[in-house]
């Protein structure tokens, strides 16, 4: 489980400096800084962010918003731009490339860390609400909310969810607990369905970590976990096992 990674695209140093290390007092993971819009696409092909703060003006001829258009067109994560414009001009050309938040430098500590926790989140959850036709086979975690920041979960740590109405406990492979606010239904949607199964109104698990199977019950690395009637005939069925009537 790795923390949230951000990216920093800022010309000057000693801002791009301060940002990096209150980006490290808050616990994110960071990269950078890019001062351009060439090294710009650099940290994104190669460090791979999953959140970039992005200055609007940049050396060179093409600035942030040129930058901001580019990753939305390869690799749309959620992006906060940071300028020392305030000008209706810039924050209309701005709106153009629909960044998910918007900071005037010089910025507080705090004011950084709703920005990035509000742009994150919001981002988050428009991906949930959308449900496409095909899993995308690449995306192999899902990033969850612990404390002040969000933590990536990689599919292959994660054992079983249990419900406890609107909340969701994820038990994963190092006996780690973490609990996150959601009904269970919205969180498996956020897995991989190839993947994860419900075997019971208050279980989902990860299928290639099933160690026996009963009748009434499964074992995952030691737990037992009931199977509900009505999920019993999927579960027997992703599983390649015939029921006995």
């Amino acid at each position: 489980m790795s923390v949230l990674r951000i990216g920093v695209v800022e010309d000057e140093l000693v801002i791009a400096r301060t940002i990096l290390n209150t980006l490290e007092e808050l616990g994110y993971s960071s990269c950078g800084p890019a001062i351009n819009y060439t090294e710009a696409l650099e940290l994104i092909e190669h460090d791979k962010p999953d959140l970039l703060l992005l200055d609007i003006q940049l050396a060179g001829r093409k600035d942030g918003i040129d930058v901001a258009h580019r990753l939305n067109e390869i690799h749309p994560i959620p992006f906060i731009f940071l300028t020392a414009n305030s000008d209706a001009e810039t924050i209309d050309r701005a709106k153009t490339v629909k960044p998910h938040a918007y900071i005037v430098k010089p910025f507080t500590k705090e004011e950084l860390f709703a920005a990035i926790e509000i742009a994150f989140s919001n981002f988050t959850g428009n991906q949930s609400e959308v449900k496409p036709a095909v899993a995308n086979p690449a995306r192999n975690f899902v990033f969850v909310k612990e404390g002040y920041v969000f933590r990536k979960v990689f599919f292959n740590e994660l054992l079983f969810l249990e419900s406890d109405a609107n909340y969701v406990t994820l038990n994963l492979k190092s006996h780690r607990k973490i609990m996150v606010r959601s009904t269970i239904q919205d969180f498996v949607e956020q897995l991989d369905p190839a993947q994860f199964i419900r075997i019971h109104r208050s279980y989902s698990v990860n299928l290639s970590l099933i160690e026996e199977v009963f009748p009434t019950e499964i074992v995952v690395q030691g737990v037992k976990i009931p199977i509900g009637k009505s999920y019993r005939e999927d579960l027997f069925k992703a599983l390649g096992l015939k029921i006995d009537h």
